[in-house]
């Protein structure tokens, strides 16, 4: 088995791939390593270019989508299709930088963590579209979660094969690998790396991404914490509701027995609201059940459609 897969998903960066390759083989001379490039549904050269390198190098292979899934389907593939002792995430924008690849691999080794993350202490980008939004959407994450990771979004990052493997990545969750990885068990640690500014192409990313980010994080920590028990979080809410609208309704009727005028009265919407509410999550709660039950059923299909293998992983 090779020692790492160094794994790079990439979308419209051609003019950034014969640097960063020529950068990695600089990098990783010592270490026994495969590069594999998952192509979103690129509309420059960036195919061509990785071809041209794979030609004379059977350690690079490329996978090309059919269409554009996203970061997290292209890691997806790349863990299916690696055979790496340890795998390696890396950016294509040559922001992350390989020469700190085998200091993250040895810390991992020698000290026996699952997973090294990245951390970009100098950041280099700019404050009020990149670093401002991003430090707001960790500090969320850290206080939501109690896992004190400094920096989820550098994609710079290496871990156990196993660890990788168990990753439920889809949608946008790649910037919650740490939190996906420990709700897993994993051991994590993090590490200072370098960050350079992005000399060619555009940022893929913008203020929106924060918006997503916690949007994301609210729906990870539904589904890790009641995607197995869904009627536990709605159902006891539902429940509760209900109870405190029959309660308040069947006062009211009380009332109303006794001769007393009712109608209009705040008490009144507030014993409705209570009891259509509680109607309403019960519901809710039974076909989540039914939902994660089908989502269940079909996990282990594949998330993307290939338009073509290049390189020794033809025949994975």
């Amino acid at each position: 088995m090779l020692e790492l897969s160094v794994i790079i998903p990439v979308y419209d960066e051609a003019e950034n791939i014969d640097p960063l390759i020529k950068e990695i083989y600089k990098s990783l001379s010592l270490i026994d390593y495969e590069i594999i490039f998952v192509d979103d549904s690129s509309t420059d050269d960036t195919c061509k270019k990785i071809q041209n390198f794979l030609i004379q190098d059977e350690r690079i292979s490329l996978i090309q989508f059919k269409r554009n899934y996203g970061q997290s389907t292209a890691m997806v593939a790349g863990i299916e299709y690696s055979s790496g002792e340890y795998i390696a995430f890396l950016d294509g924008d040559l922001q992350n930088d390989p020469i700190n690849i085998p200091e993250m691999l040895g810390k991992l080794k020698s000290e026996n963590w699952d997973m090294v993350a990245g951390n970009r202490k100098n950041r280099q980008d700019g404050t009020f579209l990149r670093k401002i939004p991003s430090k707001i959407a960790n500090f969320v994450i850290r206080i939501t979660t109690n896992i004190n990771i400094k920096d989820y979004g550098c994609t710079l990052k290496v871990m156990k094969r196993e660890v990788a493997q168990d990753l439920d990545l889809r949608g946008e969750l790649h910037r919650f690998i740490p939190l996906l990885a420990s709700f897993g068990g994993a051991s994590i640690t993090q590490m200072d790396v370098l960050h350079h500014s992005r000399k060619f192409g555009k940022s893929k990313y913008g203020i929106n991404r924060t918006f997503k980010v916690l949007s994301d994080l609210i729906f990870l920590l539904f589904f890790k914490k009641y995607s197995q028990k869904s009627m536990h979080l709605f159902g006891t809410m539902g429940v509760i509701g209900l109870f405190l609208g029959v309660i308040i309704n069947l006062y009211l009727l009380s009332l109303k027995l006794a001769g007393n005028a009712i109608w209009g009265k705040p008490l009144l919407i507030v014993g409705v609201i209570f009891l259509l509410g509680g109607i309403q999550l019960i519901s809710i709660g039974i076909l989540a059940e039914i939902g994660m039950g089908t989502y269940n059923l079909t996990i282990n299909k594949k998330k993307y459609a290939i338009k073509k293998i290049y390189g020794k992983i033809q025949n994975h």
